[in-house]
Formats: C-alpha cells, sequence, structure tokens
C-alpha cells in the first residue's frame, strides 16, 4: 500500500472540522488528508482528554512557566514592541539565563506529554492505510490526491468524512500507557505537529465564530439636544 503522505498544517487546517456532504466521488477521482481524518478520529478525541487527566499537574506547571517566561520577557521589552531585540536581551543577561532555564523545565514537563501524544498519533497512523484502501474500494476510487493537489472540486470528491468513520470503526480505541523505551520516529513528530495545528485553527475559528454569534450590546442613543434658551 502507499504510505501516506502528511501535508502542511497551513494548507488544510481551515477544513480540518468543516462539515462535508456525504456523496460519491466524481470520476474515480478523490480527496482527503491523513492529518485530518487523524485529527478528527473519535480514538485521538478520547486518547488526548485521556492524557490531560493524566498530566493535569505538569499542563498547571507548564502554563505557570509560561506566564513567568512571559512576564520575564516583557521585563526586557524596553521599547515596548512585543519583541527583543539582540540589544535588549544582551542589556540583562540573568534575565535571559531564568527565560532559559524556565523554557528548559517547559520541555522536561511537556516530554511525556508530547511522547504519549505521539504514541496514540502512531497507532492512528499504523491504521490508516486500511482505512483509506476500505473506501477506495468501497467506493471504486481510482486516483486519491491530497486537497492542496487540486485547483477546485466539488465538494463530492472528499472523502475523508468516509475515512474518517472507517477508522473510527477499525480503530474504536487506542492506549496512552507508552511502552517502556518507546520512542516515536520523526515522521510521527511531525505528523502530530501538524495534528496539533489543526486542532488549534479548528478552535480558534470556533471561538471566531461564537463570538460573532454573541449579540452585540444596543447602543444607547443619545436624547436629541436641547434648544439654548436666550
Amino acid at each position: 500500500m502507499t504510505k501516506p503522505t502528511f501535508a502542511a498544517a497551513g494548507a488544510i487546517a481551515a477544513a480540518a472540522f468543516a462539515p462535508l456532504p456525504a456523496a460519491a466521488q466524481v470520476a474515480g477521482i478523490a480527496t482527503t488528508s491523513p492529518e485530518i481524518v487523524i485529527a478528527r478520529a473519535a480514538a485521538r478525541n478520547t486518547a488526548y482528554q485521556q492524557i490531560g487527566t493524566t498530566y493535569a499537574a505538569q499542563i498547571a506547571q507548564i502554563n505557570t512557566l509560561r506566564g513567568e517566561i512571559q512576564t520575564l520577557a516583557k521585563s526586557l521589552d524596553t521599547n515596548n514592541d512585543n519583541q527583543l531585540s539582540d540589544a535588549e536581551r544582551a542589556a540583562k543577561p540573568a534575565v535571559m539565563t531564568q527565560i532559559q532555564q524556565k523554557e528548559q523545565q517547559v520541555n522536561t514537563a511537556a516530554t511525556p506529554i508530547t511522547v504519549a501524544q505521539a504514541y496514540v498519533i502512531d497507532q492512528l497512523a499504523r491504521e490508516y492505510d486500511a482505512a483509506r484502501q476500505q473506501v477506495v474500494t468501497a467506493k471504486r476510487i481510482q486516483i486519491m490526491l491530497s486537497p492542496d493537489a487540486i485547483q477546485w472540486a466539488p465538494p463530492a470528491v472528499d472523502v475523508t468524512s468516509d475515512i474518517v468513520t472507517a477508522l473510527n470503526t477499525r480503530k474504536p480505541t487506542v492506549t496512552t500507557a507508552v511502552p517502556a523505551g518507546w520512542q516515536p520516529s520523526r515522521e510521527i513528530l511531525q505528523l502530530q505537529q501538524t495534528v496539533q495545528q489543526i486542532l488549534v485553527a479548528a478552535a480558534q475559528q470556533q471561538a471566531a465564530q461564537v463570538q460573532q454569534a454573541q449579540p452585540r450590546p444596543a447602543t444607547q442613543q443619545q436624547p436629541p439636544a436641547q434648544p439654548t434658551g436666550r
């Protein structure tokens, strides 16, 4: 089977969780994104929630450290442009040392979380080819392309939702218990990062939609101007 090609997150994040009509592919041609399939997999969602619970203390520590890093960096930003120049960094080497130490603490605390998420992604990636082939056979697909390889196509060519359904059936659950000595491959780490970018982009889009849907406060009308007496 052909190994899935994982595309850049920027080209696919916007469409990650967009509803698509359930329709047959056009003339034997179909498109899908392995990254979106894995991001939308039910097992991935459940496992990430379990990881969040297991490593709740580390996540809280990371958030605290990032806040401290932001405060320290702001103290170096003398011109308040939200950027640190070489001169600003060199002006307070002790503060830079503190920032570097806290960044290392963040990396240390995040490592088990990253590895656990990567192991989840690895399990789903190993089942992706079979799920895709199941859809290819059922729909008699002759050519499967990534969405960024096509300038335009009707929504019917996208079979991502079909592959998500197949993957959910074939791999309804995954384990978050990483085997001793297991380390993710470079490809799995890249896939994990892309999936994370898709999830962040989808969350930001959802938050923006919620904000837009909220009713705006009514503008208080000013009373008409009173005539000035003589």
